[in-house]
């Protein structure tokens, strides 16, 4: 099925799990296809394949042990040839896709995303779970975890695939300042979101297998374009494009509207790390975090109203200011010398979104004051938010 026709030289085609851009124009082509990829003149196709469902299913193996044959297999049903196209995976559904354009002047830029992050959400510089060495592929993770990532039942999966399209010729070199912007973008979305890395206390900016193909249409006689900046159009159009389309798949496929996100289980989840090293944390794991410094009928009385209670976005604002200040330590950028008399502070203000006594945040804040031991410790840090929900609550059904 035809989806659009973003500018002359250009189809955009839907077939079943298949998105892909149809050139019928010369284009030159940069992406992380693992057949056809790095740059490349004369492909007619840059694709992207939904090859399985996003847990439970292995029907994508191909794809990882046989990138070739796993591209002939798809395109070819599609009556599509193989070696004309670069092609990217994914366990994203093809109908959730996210299709933006804009335009200034002569220049038109485009890009189709579709993407997930529930289970593969990562920072760079995080933990890895694997090493590709001269024996080939060997898992790093604890005894726990699958063998290699092709045996897991439930598969490191979630994937950003960005399609990124220009009616205008690049240099070689633009092509990779143009997927760096992308990148960039593509990570101030997810920054928005509060995305949280599933492998560390710290923020996603992407995911473990996220992909990427970008296309300039290739014109005679016409200069390509040198720089892909922020500076320059080309760069805030990519840029738009881009994190507009991110957004919104992601809101499509994980359903992380703002309001969603708006939670204080969200703020938390990344600090909290299972015996496999995922880190996760469920509402009645964080029920229960904080019903240990209740007495039993507040803990009852909280079991039954926790939904809303974790919505609510003074309170989602006080944890929030606690989650960014430690991030600060962590960085650096706040002396771990001020940590029981800012965490202090911030915690007394979240006892007190809670409980409505804001004539009590000073009284709460003593309560609640940290050791310096404790300054960086995921736990000690969920604790001590817990127990700061506690208090408030305590004084919210006195």
């Amino acid at each position: 099925m035809l989806l659009a026709i973003p500018y002359e030289g250009l189809e955009i085609h839907r077939e079943e799990k298949l998105v892909y851009g149809r050139f019928l124009t010369p284009h030159a082509v940069l992406s992380t296809s693992r057949h056809q990829g790095g740059y490349q003149e004369g492909l007619e196709y840059l694709g992207n394949h939904q090859s399985c469902e996003p847990a439970g299913h292995q029907r994508g193996l191909l794809a990882v042990t046989d990138p070739a044959g796993y591209q002939a297999q798809v395109l070819s049903a599609h009556g599509l040839p193989p070696d004309k196209c670069a092609l990217l995976g994914t366990a994203a559904n093809m109908r959730l896709l996210s299709v933006k354009s804009e335009s200034f002047e002569e220049l038109t830029v485009v890009a189709a995303i579709t993407g997930g992050v529930e289970s593969n959400a990562a920072r760079a510089g995080d933990p890895a779970v694997g090493h590709e060495g001269p024996a080939g592929y060997r898992s790093l993770s604890a005894p726990k975890e699958p063998k290699s990532l092709e045996e897991a039942k439930d598969p490191y999966k979630g994937t950003i695939n960005i399609l990124t399209f220009i009616n205008r010729p690049l240099t070689a070199a633009a092509l990779v300042r143009a997927i760096s912007l992308v990148t960039e973008a593509k990570t101030c979305a997810l920054g928005e979101l509060g995305v949280n890395s599933r492998y560390s206390a710290q923020l996603a900016s992407g995911t473990g297998t996220d992909q990427m193909g970008v296309a300039a249409k290739l014109i005679e006689g016409v200069k390509p374009l040198v720089g892909g900046g922020h500076h320059l159009k080309l760069g805030e159009l990519l840029g738009r494009v881009t994190h507009d389309a991110a957004r919104e798949v992601l809101i499509r496929q994980n359903g992380m509207t703002p309001d969603r996100q708006c939670s204080v289980k969200i703020l938390l989840e990344r600090f909290n790390e299972r015996p496999d090293g995922r880190r996760r944390l469920s509402s009645l794991e964080l029920v229960e975090m904080v019903g240990r410094f209740l007495p039993a009928s507040a803990k009852e009385l909280l079991t039954n109203n926790y939904r809303g209670f974790f919505h609510d976005p003074w309170i989602v604002a006080a944890t929030m200011a606690m989650t960014s200040s430690r991030d600060q330590f962590v960085w650096g950028v706040l002396p771990v010398l001020i940590w029981p008399e800012v965490m202090g502070a911030f915690a007394g203000q979240l006892a007190a979104a809670v409980s409505g006594r804001l004539d009590l945040v000073a009284h709460y804040a003593q309560v609640l004051s940290p050791s310096p031991s404790e300054a960086l410790d995921d736990g000690r840090f969920l604790q001590l938010v817990a127990r700061g929900l506690a208090l408030g609550l305590v004084d919210k059904w006195a």
